[in-house]
């Protein structure tokens, strides 16, 4: 199998796609989240995984964007915990950093601390470990980057500050999609994502939250995003969380009623809080048993 990611050797994305698929696929870096998207598309990739939100950062939202425009589903999810470290060449003193250089969202996550050295250049990257990979190969001096506790291991780096995200309860959350055509049905799904656009009208949205509510499913997530060529004009991408699939159908049923468009990006199982092969295991299970339920 192959999986598609953002990011490369070292990254939090790696470490999310180990967590989900185990040691078994191999992983196909993406310079950006437009690459991850095209190559599962035209099959390059069986699956992608793609980063959506951080409980620090907040909501990624030209990704909300990338699935409304792709014909993919989303097929999974997986909440990964962030740890963030200051990190830089062996030898170097705190004192001596100029500049820091990460991915925007590491940034974002670590805004505190990097506040307290306003003198410190801030540098945005593609990537938390391509970041760290570059700074080992090329040295240059004063130079010290944020990422994971992997890419410190990777690239013979020296962690400078342990943990420097601004609340120790630090998660990315995680997407898994597929082509539609290739997706495999999954087994027992409990959550599902949705994009909806209703009129531009006063009341209309709370209709549809009324209606999430009348069928007892829990709402997640709700996040807008403006429509292109229609200013000021949203659509809304919701998660709804059941125990039964017969809850999502009715209410599937009733929506159409209430918006003016209305798409199913994903049905699927809750995130789950194990790590590892153990996780790694739990998903193929899942995957024979849709298999069988296929045949």
């Amino acid at each position: 199998m192959r999986v598609a990611i953002q990011g490369f050797r070292g990254s939090f994305h790696e470490v999310a796609a180990r967590q989900y698929f185990g040691s078994t696929p191999a992983l196909n870096a993406c310079a950006t989240f437009g690459e991850l998207v095209a190559q599962v598309a035209d099959g390059r990739a069986d699956a992608g995984l793609m980063a959506i939100e951080n409980s620090l950062a907040g909501s990624i939202l030209p990704n909300y964007l990338l699935l409304e425009r792709s014909d993919l589903i989303i097929t999974g999810e997986v909440y990964l915990p962030i740890q963030q470290h200051l990190l830089a060449l062996p030898g170097t003193a705190l004192p001596e950093v100029r500049a820091v250089h990460s991915h925007p969202m590491a940034l974002r996550q670590c805004g505190d601390y990097l506040s307290r050295f306003p003198q410190w250049q801030l540098v945005e990257t593609e990537d938390t470990g391509l970041s760290a990979r570059l700074l080992a190969e090329r040295r240059p001096p004063g130079v010290a980057v944020v990422a994971g506790a992997q890419a410190a291991e990777a690239f013979g780096l020296h962690i400078l500050a342990r943990s420097i995200n601004d609340d120790p309860n630090n998660y990315t959350r995680f997407l898994v999609v597929e082509r539609a055509a290739a997706a495999q049905p999954v087994a027992r799904p409990d959550k599902a994502s949705l994009y909806f656009y209703t009129s531009h009208a006063p009341g209309q949205l709370a209709r549809v939250l009324t209606l999430v509510a009348s069928h007892s499913l829990n709402l997640s997530k709700l996040q807008s995003c403006p429509r292109p060529s229609q200013p000021w004009h949203y659509g809304f991408h919701a998660d709804v969380e059941f125990e039964a699939p017969a809850q999502l159908a009715a209410l599937l049923a009733e929506l159409p009623a209430v918006t003016e468009e209305l798409r199913v990006l994903g049905a699927y199982q809750r995130g789950s809080m194990v790590f590892g092969e153990e996780l790694a295991n739990e998903r193929q299970a899942d995957r024979k048993e849709a298999s069988r339920l296929q045949l």
